[in-house]
Formats: structure tokens, sequence, C-alpha cells
């Protein structure tokens, strides 16, 4: 029997309030370190191609993953879980760094977080589609606000202009999501590091093929800002940041921690101002301020979501 399975008996979803609060606090954790990402890009481009940086990245994660699935002994998952797993390396360890490390080379890193601020609103309607959930419309108001409050301030920080790279932004946006509503419902039947881990073993091929090509064709100087910057998106947001992640969304539910990332942009405008130089306008407290009424609704609403009752004899 799966999770999906068991949340069927029940019409309600109910969180404990010490699970509650320690979902959040990773999943938080999860979202400071994806705060960090664009700007780390950035500098890891100062070192590396598009395609060199996503692969390589790609490559230490998976070491790190590996090796710790080693020593803990963790059996192989199922054959069911395979497919799911697929999923989620497509979607958040090659498709979403790939794509938004190509947009960074035309787009600002304040222009690039838009992509999130879209993030948790497509991530809560993919995984209402996957799971059968159904937060209440106030849920859903809530949610549009803050995405609202997100994409209007990243805009104006860009200057209303639209990138070369918006493309690339927008199919990030979709591939993670998936990503993450996959990711967030193994997490249910397997802990959320098993799942980053099993993911970036199964792309590491791939990426070993990908790196041996890419170094070919693009050149490597080595700045101490492009090493930092590799590091921490193959450690910080690729390993420790899905970690987490998973596991504060295994804790409170899909929609409730996609909510959370409605802060990231905020944040990773600071990191964007104080690691890159750029410039951020006086409205960021305010846009700050307003984001995080906005999380504080959708957590309070987000714990009255319904599952819709699956037939006898369908299974995910």
């Amino acid at each position: 029997m799966t999770a999906q399975d068991s949340a069927t008996r029940s019409t309600s979803i109910a969180v404990a309030p010490s699970a509650g609060r320690s979902g959040t606090l990773l999943a938080g954790l999860g979202v400071v370190a994806f705060s960090l990402t664009f700007p780390s890009t950035v500098w890891g481009l100062e070192s590396f191609g598009p395609w060199s940086l996503v692969t390589l990245r790609s490559l230490l994660a998976a070491l790190i993953a590996g090796g710790v699935l080693l020593a803990g002994r963790v059996p192989v998952p199922d054959r069911g879980h395979w497919s799911g797993l697929a999923v989620v390396a497509g979607g958040v360890v090659i498709g979403f760094p790939l794509l938004t490390t190509l947009a960074l080379q035309t787009s600002t890193s304040s222009h690039a977080a838009v992509v999130v601020g879209l993030l948790p609103l497509t991530t809560a309607v993919l995984s209402s589609l996957r799971t059968g959930t159904r937060p209440p419309r106030t849920f859903w108001i809530a949610a549009l606000a803050g995405a609202a409050v997100v994409i209007a301030f990243t805009v104006q920080q860009s200057g209303g202009a639209l990138s070369a790279g918006d493309l690339y932004l927008f199919g990030a946006l979709l591939v993670c999501a998936a990503g993450y509503t996959e990711g967030g419902r193994l997490a249910g039947v397997m802990p959320g590091w098993q799942v980053i881990g099993w993911a970036l073993v199964l792309a590491a091929p791939l990426m070993v093929a990908g790196a041996a090509v890419a170094l070919s064709f693009e050149p490597v100087r080595l700045t101490a800002h492009g090493v930092v910057g590799l590091v921490w998106v193959a450690v910080g947001s690729t390993f420790v940041g899905l970690y987490v992640w998973y596991r504060g969304m295994a804790a409170i539910g899909v929609p409730r921690a996609s909510q959370l990332q409605l802060a990231q942009p905020l944040l990773t405008l600071v990191w964007s101002f104080l690691l890159l130089g750029e410039e951020v306008s006086a409205t960021a407290p305010v846009a700050a301020v307003a984001v995080l009424v906005c999380i504080a609704a959708t957590q309070r609403l987000g714990g009255q979501a319904v599952v819709r009752p699956v037939r006898k004899g369908v299974r995910s």
C-alpha cells in the first residue's frame, strides 16, 4: 500500500504540530539554500561554460550522494519508484539547473528570480493534479496574491523588460515543478535524502558523458568565485538543499511547503545585492512584508486540504 492509498482512507490531511514545525523549518532551510543558487551560478560562470557547470555540479553532488548511500547500505528502491525518480532527475537535477544556467548568460540574477516567484503556484497546481489534494479556495487566493507580489516586484526590478532567457526560465519553471511534485510524493514512502540521492545517481552516467563533451569545447578559467560557485550549487543547492526540502515537503505536504518559496526571490535579491553588486530598490521591504503575509496565510490554510476519494482498484 502506498502513502497515497493510505491517505484516501481519510477525507482530510492532519499534520501534527511538532511535525508541522520541524517540516516548516526544514523546508525553510531548503529555501535559503536555493536562494543562493542564482548568485552562485553567476559566480560559477566566471570559470566554466554553462554546460560544463551544470554537468560538474551534478557529478559532484552525485559523488556525495552515492557515498552516503553506500555508507548507509541503503537498498536499491523498488522498481515501481524508478519512473518517479527519473522525473525528479529530469526536473531538478538536469532540467532546472541547465535551463536557468543558460538563462543567466543573458539575464541578471534578480530578473531570473521571477521563475522562482511562479514556482510555488505551479508546484501546488501540479501537486493537486498528481495527488488529488484540493486546498480550499482561500488557499489559492493567498497563493495567487503572493505570486502576484513576487512577479510585480521582480519585473519592476528588471525595469519591466523581458530578457532573451525568459523561454529558458519558463521551461525551467515547468520541469522543476514536476520534479518537486514527484519528489514530494516519493518522500512520503522513502526518506527525502534518498529521493534526491537516487535521482542524482540515476542522472550520473548522462552527466559523465555530458561533462566529457562540454569540457572539451568550453574553456575553463579557474577563479575563487568560480570554484566557490560550483561547490555551492553542487553541495548546498543540489544535495543539502534538496535533502532538507524533500524532508520538509514529506512532513507538511507539497502545497504548504511550496508556498514557502514565495520568499525565495526576495532572498535571492538580497544575495544578488551583497554578492554580485546588483541594485535593489527601496520597495524591497514593502514587498517582503506582503509576501510574508501571504506565506502565513497559505501555511494556515494549507492544513485544510482535502483528498479526492480514489476508486477502488486504481493505483498510482
